[in-house]
């Protein structure tokens, strides 16, 4: 069999331009098209093998044998030379998919490049293009078959010719598209999330807000807004109050600076109070001070319930002097200029003398805390006197988050009545305009940090509060509570 030798000694057919040439070590090149090679099995076609049949024929012509003795030995080679045709150009399957995470990328499936056939054999439809494969280098995967340069990444378009690449549902990507699609970025420090000892993305995120932040952050110095506790991102600068606290642009934006311009909100809760049929009978005076004059009146403050880790509000009952901000700083250079303050003397006329919020948050975080606080003063001046932490707070929990739904429900433009705690009431809502987005997110967020508090006193207390006040109605638990100091239930 003479012309089974040609099959050892190759072909002097070329391969053609741009054919995807596979190495089955962990890297893939594109090379320059392919010049002869006396070795290569890969470059046989068909016409070979029938060249080859043939010069065997005239060997044994030549020879005086007969034609028809020859024709079973003829059939035996053809099938011999079609079936190592084949092998060649099937060459090793395919690797198999490996599923696993693919570098950093989280719930990432890895897979080896498909190594491309030689040569085609049959009739096969490019899944990529939907047209006929015809003679040339083909890649098969995903249980399709495809030219080279049809198997595209989903993000960029472009072909993969990657040793590896990555799959999101049935679609390709490179190995650093899909990274750049799925692998989580801090929204502080808008880096990739880093991999943790384990391999894993280990990152930290805000409840409500769900930012995105490497867990280092919370250790490396990164202030956070004091009122919606977002952390400060690198390209965003927040703006320095002068007691230290930190105030993002979105909340600056509706903040509340100085005593003269909380009395209207003042006037608004009073008015929220009459509604629920809760008058606030003496004049209780309303001051904003800073962080330091807080704090040194809840330490003059003989008694009284306060919010750890930071107090915001106070409800005054004995006679103090306290620093009052007289008029709304200037803000400069991401900070806080020219605070000006003057000292205010609070007699003691009956039950409360004063109350004071901090300055410096935005107005519906003001007026929750208000609302808060003026809870305590009605309480005081109705002559609750006998009530545990958890009550007290508690049902002043409750106050502050029905204004904060009449207030988010009334600037939505809606009249509706609440569907909370505070529908159980004759408050009628005060008429305010839209809201932007961004302020009824705010307000929702201040409402879950009431219904979210982990604190005995001021989270089991609302909760237990406002379940009360939505089973019984808010006269009636009041009532409750002044005779037996407790929540009915």
């Amino acid at each position: 069999m003479g012309w089974l030798n040609k099959i050892f000694k190759g072909s002097s057919h070329k391969i053609s331009e741009g054919q995807y040439q596979g190495k089955h070590e962990e890297e893939e090149v594109w090379n320059e098209p392919a010049t002869n090679s006396a070795d290569a099995w890969s470059e046989f076609e068909t016409e070979d093998i029938d060249r080859a049949i043939a010069l065997s024929l005239l060997e044994e012509e030549e020879k005086g044998k007969n034609v028809v003795e020859t024709v079973s030995h003829l059939e035996e080679d053809e099938q011999l030379a079609r079936a190592l045709q084949e092998s060649m150009n099937l060459g090793s399957p395919p690797p198999a998919p490996r599923s696993g995470n693919s570098g950093n990328v989280p719930n990432g499936n890895t897979y080896h490049q498909p190594i491309p056939f030689p040569f085609l054999t049959g009739f096969r439809i490019c899944a990529g293009c939907n047209t006929e494969i015809g003679h040339g280098r083909f890649l098969s995967c995903m249980g399709a078959v495809w030219h080279p340069e049809c198997f595209r990444c989903h993000a960029c378009n472009q072909p993969i010719s990657d040793y590896e690449f990555s799959m999101s549902g049935n679609y390709p990507y490179h190995k650093a598209c899909y990274k750049e699609h799925y692998h989580p970025k801090c929204d502080v420090c808008k880096t990739f999330i880093p991999t943790n000892a384990a391999g894993l993305i280990e990152y930290r995120a805000h409840p409500f807000w769900i930012q995105k932040y490497c867990p280092a952050h919370e250790h490396d110095g990164t202030p956070r807004c004091c009122s919606c506790e977002r952390m400060e991102p690198r390209d965003i600068k927040y703006i320095s109050l002068d007691d230290g606290r930190r105030l993002c642009l979105e909340c600056l934006d509706s903040s509340i600076m100085d005593t003269n311009e909380c009395q209207p909100l003042y006037l608004d809760i009073k008015e929220f109070y009459e509604g629920l049929n809760m008058k606030v009978e003496q004049q209780v005076p309303l001051l904003l001070v800073e962080r330091s004059a807080l704090n040194e009146a809840m330490e003059g403050e003989k008694s009284g319930h306060h919010h750890m880790p930071e107090t915001r509000g106070l409800c005054l009952s004995e006679e103090q002097t306290v620093s009052t901000i007289l008029r709304r700083p200037k803000i400069g250079a991401g900070k806080i200029l020219d605070m000006i303050t003057e000292p205010y003397r609070l007699t003691r006329r009956c039950e409360v003398t004063a109350i004071l919020i901090l300055y410096g948050l935005p107005r519906l975080l003001t007026g929750s805390i208000l609302a808060h606080e003026l809870m305590h003063a009605w309480l005081r001046l109705q002559g609750y006197r006998t009530l545990s932490p958890e009550v007290e707070e508690g049902i002043c929990q409750v106050l502050a988050h029905m204004w904060l739904e009449s207030e988010i429900i009334s600037g939505s433009g809606s009249n509706v009545a609440s569907t909370s705690s505070s529908s159980s009431s004759s408050a009628t809502l005060p008429k305010k305009g839209n809201r932007s987005p961004f302020e009824k997110k705010l307000g929702d967020f201040f409402k879950h940090q009431i219904e979210s508090d982990t604190s005995p006193a001021y989270g089991d207390g609302f909760r237990m509060g406002n379940s009360a006040v939505l089973k019984y109605g808010l006269r009636r638990t009041l009532d409750h509570m002044k005779l037996t100091g407790t929540f009915p239930y």
